[in-house]
């Protein structure tokens, strides 16, 4: 009975953890829990990030005409356990940005549906011991942009403007005492922007409104643990993505979709479901950009509520 209610809780942190991660992001199912079959959980999640300083390449600057930029994002998702194997998840965030001190008036910021996130992840292995259980799991994932946004318009742009298509594997250890450590690795396709001019500059020359966003690697390590008879769950999380291929921000330019983009941030996390049936849970965590080439260095905290239910 209390795995039974344990499987239900920590599915619903796997649509937190999704919405954490944006604006590239967009989002994760990249941990190691299954909801059950005929299971379904939704989430509301607000997510503020800002920052006033972004790195040039490798050079770190401020934001000396834009001051500081925020960023809100609030995002409805829901998760359905359509076997005990295969789960499926869709979210749609909705996105502000805007800046302390607009320059004058001559930046103003932006506002609107991003993009639609969806995803099937498959329980390939699971091992049971009385010292521990090991998970092998795969996750598939697609996005593509829902309104007309202009993802050129960067740092206020509501996204980078180009389907994706994500392929990931995760590895976790959880020992019977609730600790556990887990590891993903995910490869990101990316397709093409299109930008409201017909010039723009990457390495060189292109006379087209189509911009090639670079496909990239995530890599993500995290250490966790169970507490409180399992109604409470924390995180330590060190997760970094590093584009294939790209350009470099030029000096005195504005990012764009093009640019190479490294980040390493690490993560803070805590989830706490309310007794006695523990359907209903809160959440809250925080993110701080360490590292970075042609990257905010972002601070991000973030709240959410969950809510699980069996519909068949």
């Amino acid at each position: 009975m209390m795995e039974s209610k344990r499987v239900l809780m920590t599915f619903c942190l796997l649509f937190a953890a999704w919405g954490a991660l944006i604006p590239a992001q967009g989002q994760t199912p990249s941990d190691a829990i299954m909801m059950p079959a005929r299971n379904a959980c939704l989430l509301a999640n607000y997510n503020y990030g800002q920052f006033d300083q972004y790195w040039e390449g490798d050079r770190l600057r401020g934001n000396l005409t834009i001051a500081t930029v925020k960023r809100t994002t609030v995002l409805p998702m829901v998760a359905v356990g359509i076997t005990d194997k295969l789960n499926l998840y869709a979210g749609v965030p909705y996105v502000k940005t805007l800046s302390t001190d607009p320059n004058g008036g001559k930046f103003a910021g932006a506002q609107g549906f991003q993009d639609l996130g969806l995803a099937l992840k498959y329980e390939v292995l699971k091992k049971v011991t009385s010292k521990g259980e090991l998970s092998v799991l795969g996750t598939v994932g697609y996005s593509t942009p829902i309104t007309n946004y202009l993802p050129d318009y960067m740092p206020y742009s509501l996204g980078f403007g180009a389907p994706e298509v994500a392929l990931r594997g995760i590895v976790q250890y959880k020992m019977a005492q609730g600790l556990y450590f887990r590891a993903a690795l995910a490869h990101l396709w990316r397709g093409y922007a299109e930008a409201e001019r017909d010039y723009y500059y990457n390495n060189g020359s292109y006379y087209t409104s189509w911009m090639d966003v670079p496909n990239a690697w995530s890599a993500e390590g995290i250490l966790g643990a169970w507490l409180l008879d399992y109604s409470l769950r924390i995180e330590l999380s060190y997760s970094n993505l590093k584009s294939t291929s790209g350009d470099d921000i030029r000096a005195y330019n504005a990012p764009q979709p093009t640019n190479r983009v490294v980040m390493g941030q690490a993560g803070l996390m805590a989830q706490y479901y309310l007794p006695p049936a523990k359907k209903l849970g809160v959440l809250v965590y925080h993110n701080q950009a360490l590292t970075g080439l042609n990257a905010p260095k972002i601070k991000n905290f973030g709240a959410g509520i969950t809510y699980q239910f069996k519909f068949l």
